[in-house]
């Protein structure tokens, strides 16, 4: 491959791989993306004409650190970025410790608990963790325990 074609194909594909890190979280295909960008950079440096490829090496710094403080500073706020995280802080959940029934209440199974799922108690539904075995749907339970929001139950 000729080496302005490869330097293309290079920059296209850094920025192709920075803009799944949007989609595919996790940074994997962002670091694939820096190290295209860094060996475009080194690709364009050996082969292009003196003064362009340092114009060449500068220019994909500069578009690297303004790509990444548009990113920093714009993304959550816009649509997609709104999209992709919470819109409340997790203050305004409320832990099952305030509204769940007493330790010892009876209710009902909902779905099987293997080992966690719904269940039904005083006509309110919440998740729970059955305390050692499986449980069918459909079966009478006994709350066990309460701690930290997580309801553990057991056959009643």
């Amino acid at each position: 491959m000729e080496p302005l074609s490869l330097y293309f194909t290079l920059l296209l594909a850094g920025f192709v791989l920075i803009g799944m890190e949007i989609f595919i979280p996790g940074g994997i295909l962002g670091i694939f993306g820096t190290v295209a960008w860094i060996v475009a950079a080194v690709v364009g440096w050996r082969n292009f004409p003196d003064p362009w490829n340092m114009v060449s090496a500068f220019a994909l710094l500069f578009a690297g650190i303004f790509t990444f403080v548009v990113w920093i500073r714009y993304f959550p706020r816009s649509r997609i970025g709104k999209g992709l995280s919470l819109a409340d802080s997790t203050a305004a959940y409320k832990a099952h410790d305030t509204m769940a029934p007493p330790v010892g209440a009876i209710g009902e199974a909902i779905s099987t608990l293997r080992p966690s799922g719904i269940a039904r108690f005083d006509g309110k539904r919440f998740d729970v963790v059955a305390d050692g075995e499986w449980i069918d749907a459909g079966a009478s339970i006994r709350i066990a325990s309460i701690s930290g929001g997580h309801i553990s139950v057991v056959r009643a």
